[in-house]
């Protein structure tokens, strides 16, 4: 079973991300749930999205203290969410950094998904571009789901949001290699 945790703030779609990430694995033949904390979260404060994935029914239903993998949507939460506590020593991170970032000893890879964001959307939404570098660094589940989980999650709100979050993924996606995923305009 895979953990992941989603580091986000309130209004980046975290909890989306979650959505969209639990559905494509479930969509891929897995077993997969998804789920937020709420507190007194409101725009712009510290949130989370915990997601498990794996081949077998899963039977845990708490919160996510040592997760397999990291994604964090806006890099100024390194510092205010402490993203790496409980971290197992080979857990992989994530993170939405126009720089190559190392957080630690873990295995970081940086996605311009802001830049990306603002390519295809002009603001910067960047949960689903960071579910397509997600989709690439670690396999887990396959781009073709997460287009699926899109059209489900996010189809409501018209053909062509789902579209340009479709064209988010595959952009994240092609562009991730080794550590680093850059944006060539």
């Amino acid at each position: 079973m895979k953990e992941i945790v989603i580091h986000g703030r309130g209004g980046l779609g975290a909890v989306t991300t979650g959505q969209i990430l639990s559905t494509a694995a479930f969509k891929d033949g897995k077993y997969s749930q998804s789920f937020p904390t709420y507190g007194v979260e409101r725009t712009g404060a510290p949130v989370a999205a915990f997601v498990r994935i794996s081949e077998k029914p899963i039977n845990i239903r708490c919160e996510i203290y040592h997760p397999d993998i990291v994604i964090v949507l806006e890099p100024s939460l390194v510092e205010a969410a402490d993203i790496t506590a409980n971290l197992k020593k080979e857990s992989i991170i994530i993170i939405n950094s126009n720089k190559v970032m190392k957080i630690k000893n873990f295995d970081t890879h940086s996605v311009d998904a802001t830049g990306i964001a603002m390519q295809i959307f002009g603001k910067p939404i960047v949960n689903t571009v960071m579910l397509g570098a997600f989709a690439k660094v670690t396999g887990i589940v396959s781009i073709e789901s997460l287009k699926k989980a899109i059209d489900e999650v996010l189809g409501k709100k018209g053909r062509e949001i789902a579209d340009k979050n479709k064209r988010a993924i595959e952009m994240a996606y092609n562009q991730c290699t080794g550590k680093v995923c850059k944006l060539h305009v």
